[in-house]
């Protein structure tokens, strides 16, 4: 019996003595957090996407009680909330260029052609481990659509010709697609940037059309046509120096003969230039619709 009352003792002392030292640790190492944090965070959505350039809400939350970033740059959170924010911090809710991804491709399986065909796994990771996936062009989609459920806001869509199509209003430029493609296709541009490659291919003339109607062929006839300096070529294909955007006009896609370049018009969608030449899978197409509508 006294056994039992010295080890019940013990035991009381040794609890007590152990709690005294985690109250003193908890005060000497209690780092202070700013209570603003947790009512930022709450007018946060809660996307996680890092958009904002942070790696969370959290994340951003902080950055925001420190002076590190602007409400604004959270793209996924309404007008009226980052003015809430910006209120309760009594800062400047700053101002934000809208961003979406792009693809850099326009070769779906209408214009594309196959030199061997795949089976296996349906998505696009999976083909491309398989010799690129069975595509002509090695740049290409290969059209399984892995973006559409990696994008967290449903702003990515499949169309009838398996490429995706990205609905501008609904994203965020979370990043996502850019992180799944194999191809490495997609981009996150500024909503002002309407003039846009939709080709990755880096092959010439005869060898890009073989593979698909619509590839860039590296004839440099955009640079000429474009404002001075707007486009340059690089390994074969056009690339656009965004940092002239304001010299951007229609004029630079007037002469390209696939349509690999093209003018993104809010209002009326993908325009292409005048010499544009349609295929034959293209020209099918336009003729369907019209029979259909009249």
């Amino acid at each position: 019996m006294n056994g039992l009352l010295v080890a019940g003792g013990l035991m009381a002392v040794l609890g007590l003595g152990l709690s005294s030292v985690l109250a003193l640790a908890n005060k000497r190492l209690h780092v202070y957090e700013d209570p603003r944090i947790d009512e930022v965070d709450d007018l946060l959505p809660q996307a996680n996407c890092g958009a904002c350039g942070f790696p969370g809400c959290r994340a951003f939350a902080e950055a925001l009680v420190k002076g590190a970033a602007s409400p604004a740059q959270c793209t996924v959170n309404s007008a009226e909330a980052v003015a809430e924010i910006a209120a309760l911090l009594g800062i400047e809710a700053g101002t934000r260029q809208k961003r979406v991804a792009r693809v850099a491709c326009a070769g779906g399986n209408h214009v594309a052609r196959d030199i061997a065909r795949y089976r296996g796994i349906e998505t696009c990771r999976a083909a491309a481990l398989v010799s690129g996936g069975g595509k002509g062009c090695p740049w290409g989609c290969l059209g399984f659509g892995d973006c559409a459920p990696a994008c967290p806001f449903d702003a990515i869509t499949m169309d009838a010709h398996d490429l995706p199509v990205v609905d501008e209003d609904k994203c965020t430029a979370c990043g996502e697609c850019v992180v799944v493609c194999p191809k490495d296709l997609f981009s996150l541009q500024d909503d002002a940037h309407r003039l846009w490659v939709a080709c990755s291919n880096r092959q010439l003339g005869k060898e890009a059309r073989a593979h698909c109607d619509v590839a860039c062929i590296g004839c440099s006839r955009c640079v000429k046509d474009a404002a001075e300096g707007l486009i340059y070529m690089e390994d074969n294909l056009a690339v656009v120096d965004y940092s002239k955007n304001e010299g951007a006009s229609l004029d630079a896609i007037q002469g390209c003969p696939t349509g690999a370049i093209v003018w993104l018009d809010k209002d009326k969608g993908v325009i292409k230039g005048a010499k544009a030449q349609r295929s034959e899978a293209e020209a099918g197409a336009s003729k369907e619709g019209r029979t259909e509508s009249g």
